[in-house]
């Protein structure tokens, strides 16, 4: 995206993979929830997120040791200009799909216009940027409507699909069909909802490559779904899941003392990841006319208790969540405005807050008592602004006596118990947080389609943001069904941040840019920010292993491998 690739031409392989990793055995991993498609790239339907990049390639591939840089995978070359104004890909001649047949530029563009017109709305988004798209022999050159410094990146991680394979005409519907890729694995088995098996091609196109060398080491994977967390961590006891990823502080505190980890057999690590924190927040959708009121939203960000929180459900394991750039040198806590950031913003600097202009703000802190006056007292004093009374115990609106209520939806017992210590924080206040927990398939509908007051939720960012905070953020994705924008912001700032990332040239301008964009997304208070763990929380049976060196972004379980 900026400056120069950190691995030479020629390189071997990425610096995050063991190259002498032996192949075979099988890795079991659990998956929450439930699946009935495998498609990945529609809306409709809810897909096994782990078919992109084991079934599914892409003409270029990350590089997950560096902020945003691709190396080729289904091209062997790539060709742009200084102002990125189109990009031009030339396809290995030795890729091929899973079947054999060859990939072909006709293959590349029969994608983008597939996903163009019935992808999900972020790949409709960004392909719809490009004006022309047309394929000449083995090559493919997309042309784009404005210069974009993103966008031929954005190409290269575009899924290549199988043109023979794929029905246009019925490719928006959800299908259980195993599908045809290019990638280093196939659909073995299928148990509809409950599991997905892949097995290693034999005759992957790629197993040589220098992208590839040290990953997808074994024969097979099996990816088991869970209804509950509980029902799942069982499963890891026993042996019949090889690793997993904790999320639950008090778990991780308490509820690996069992046979198995006591003798060994069972290793926990917590990993280090230098990327920003993941930003959890329960989200205001602001669509609903109870959290119009940016003042309503600043007062119950005010009554959450984080640090009784921390302490009586999760054994003080987290740290809050104040940014959505938290522990990089994006994050604009701490730093007063720039005059990059006056400048881009132009109007919109308006929007924002003086503390936060001036780097001073920080989440309100409280006692951790759980019963905080001078939070409460706060909390009040932004709600009487917003037209709000204490009356019979209740929190109303002055003239209709309407209380001040919503719902918070979950889909989980661990999602439902933070929601209800959140509920209980606000009837001290008066206000009325009812907790309902859904299904995980109703969950998805009706978060994608906004039908819902709060709703937990976690965006990650990487070191290179760029088109993708359109697509969670800018206005035109708020009225959208499908994309990010679960608050509904329309924020002049956070369009003019956003814009300012896309045509940003050097890592100064991305910078200022999303410092920017931190600083309007902060203001807006869309959401009540809650906590992040310290790094990845590990948990792994010794017969998996994997490589010390590890990425910017922690583990990659596609690096593992089975313990001879």
């Amino acid at each position: 995206m900026h400056g120069a690739p950190r691995m030479a031409a020629g390189f071997a392989q990425f610096p995050y993979v063991n190259p002498d990793a032996p192949k075979g055995g099988r890795l079991s991993l659990s998956l929450l929830g439930t699946f009935d498609s495998l498609n990945p790239f529609i809306v409709r339907g809810t897909a096994p997120p782990i078919l992109r990049g084991y079934l599914y390639e892409s003409l270029m591939v990350r590089s997950y040791d560096e902020p945003f840089t691709l190396y080729g995978l289904l091209a062997r070359s790539v060709e742009t200009d200084e102002e990125r104004s189109y990009v031009t890909f030339e396809i290995d001649p030795r890729a091929r799909f899973s079947d054999g047949t060859p990939v072909t530029a006709e293959d590349v563009l029969f994608s983008f216009q597939l996903l163009r017109d019935k992808g999900r709305p972020n790949l409709r988004l960004y392909y719809g940027k490009v004006s022309e798209a047309r394929a000449e022999g083995s090559r493919v050159r997309f042309t784009f409507a404005a210069p974009d410094r993103e966008l031929p990146l954005i190409m290269g991680l575009m899924p290549v699909l199988p043109r023979h394979a794929v029905d246009a005409s019925t490719f928006d519907q959800t299908s259980l069909t195993a599908p045809v890729g290019s990638g280093p694995y196939t659909v073995a088995r299928i148990e509809p909802g409950a599991s997905v098996t892949l097995v290693r091609n034999p005759a992957y196109w790629g197993r040589e490559l220098a992208v590839t060398r040290g990953m997808f080491n074994f024969d097979e994977l099996r990816f088991t779904y869970f209804r509950d967390a509980n029902t799942e961590f069982e499963a890891f006891k026993r042996g019949l899941v090889d690793a997993r990823f904790e999320t639950d502080p008090s778990r991780w505190q308490t509820g690996y003392d069992f046979p198995a980890a006591r003798d060994g057999q069972v290793i926990r690590e917590t990993i280090d990841t230098r990327l920003p924190k993941p930003h959890y927040a329960l989200v205001f959708n602001t669509r609903r006319p109870v959290f119009a009121d940016v003042r309503v939203r600043r007062a119950l960000i005010e009554l959450f208790d984080f640090e009784w929180l921390d302490r009586n459900f999760y054994h003080g394991l987290y740290r809050r969540t104040a940014g959505f750039f938290d522990g990089s040198d994006l994050s604009s806590l701490g730093r007063p405005e720039s005059a990059g950031e006056q400048a881009l913003l132009g109007a919109g600097a308006a929007e924002l807050r003086a503390d936060v202009r001036a780097g001073t703000y920080a989440p309100p802190v409280s006692d951790g008592s759980g019963r905080d006056r001078t939070r409460t007292k706060a909390a009040l004093a932004l709600l009487a602004e917003a037209g709000y009374r204490q009356k019979d115990g209740k929190l109303r609106a002055v003239g209709t006596g309407q209380p001040l209520a919503f719902e918070v939806m979950v889909t989980t017992r661990e999602q439902e118990r933070l929601a209800l210590g959140f509920a209980s924080q606000m009837a001290r206040a008066g206000i009325t947080a009812n907790v309902r927990m859904v299904d995980a398939v109703q969950f998805d509908a009706r978060r994608n389609a906004y039908d819902f007051d709060m709703v937990p939720f976690t965006w990650t960012q990487s070191l290179s943001p760029g088109n993708e905070q359109a697509f969670y953020f800018g206005s035109a994705a708020a009225d959208m069904p499908g994309t990010r924008n679960y608050m509904g912001a329309k924020s002049t700032a956070v369009d003019a941040a956003i814009a300012a990332l896309t045509a940003a040239r050097t890592t100064g301008e991305v910078t200022d840019a999303a410092r920017a964009l931190d600083r309007a997304l902060i203001s807006g208070a869309y959401g009540v920010p809650l906590f992040y763990a310290p790094g990845q929380w590990l948990a792994r049976w010794t017969r998996i292993e994997r490589p010390t060196a590890v990425s910017l972004y922690g583990t990659l379980p596609e690096t593992w491998w089975h313990a001879p």
